[in-house]
């Protein structure tokens, strides 16, 4: 990381530090970094917490896959294992997982998850707009309230994913699947050479 975690915590921070490390064997590294700031780490653990809980207007699959594609995307390797991890915990398949980072050329995702992978893309890929289409597309599965939440998950997992990014957080093996994009694959804002 290119922030260190700090020797002493304060006391607003130790307790979750304490059942992070209790659940997962340790701390979560993003959890060390927004530590050091115990107001913006309570905001922002609350803000997530509200919009991951079980009355969500979202599916917990929809929700993960958002997540994780939003992870992709941002290139956050703590974020997609993380993620992924929540994902494969939720999803009954492993082939729609591996899929993700492909999803526009895989059949095995319904016509919802398309609208809402293509709405994460475009509020997420620098330079794609959203537009009135794909708001009148998720409008038949979602009013304008969940709406809303739907936009409020993809920017604050923007948020998180920049943030990780920014700071090198690595990832901490929580998921064995292979769902990072291929190296190989075109980024989406990168335009493909389709010359002779």
């Amino acid at each position: 990381m290119r922030i260190s975690a700090k020797q002493h915590y304060s006391f607003l921070i130790k307790p979750l530090l304490w059942l992070q490390k209790r659940h997962y064997g340790h701390p979560l590294n993003p959890a060390l970094l927004w530590g050091r700031r115990p107001a913006l780490f309570w905001l922002v653990a609350g803000f997530f917490g509200y919009l991951d809980r079980k009355s969500s207007p979202l599916t917990p699959v929809i929700r993960s896959l958002i997540c994780v594609r939003v992870s992709q995307l941002n290139h956050c390797a703590f974020c997609v294992d993380a993620n992924g991890m929540k994902l494969a915990e939720r999803c009954d398949s492993v082939e729609k997982i591996k899929a993700l980072a492909h999803w526009q050329q895989s059949e095995l995702f319904s016509p919802e998850e398309q609208a809402v992978l293509g709405y994460t893309e475009a509020i997420t890929v620098t330079g794609q707009q959203v537009t009135d289409t794909m708001l009148s597309t998720l409008k038949q599965w979602y009013d304008e309230d969940a709406l809303v939440e739907l936009t409020a998950l993809i920017a604050f997992q923007n948020l998180s994913a920049k943030f990780n990014t920014a700071l090198d957080v690595p990832a901490q093996g929580f998921c064995s699947l292979p769902i990072q994009p291929e190296q190989s694959a075109p980024h989406p804002t990168q335009p493909t050479n389709h010359t002779k």
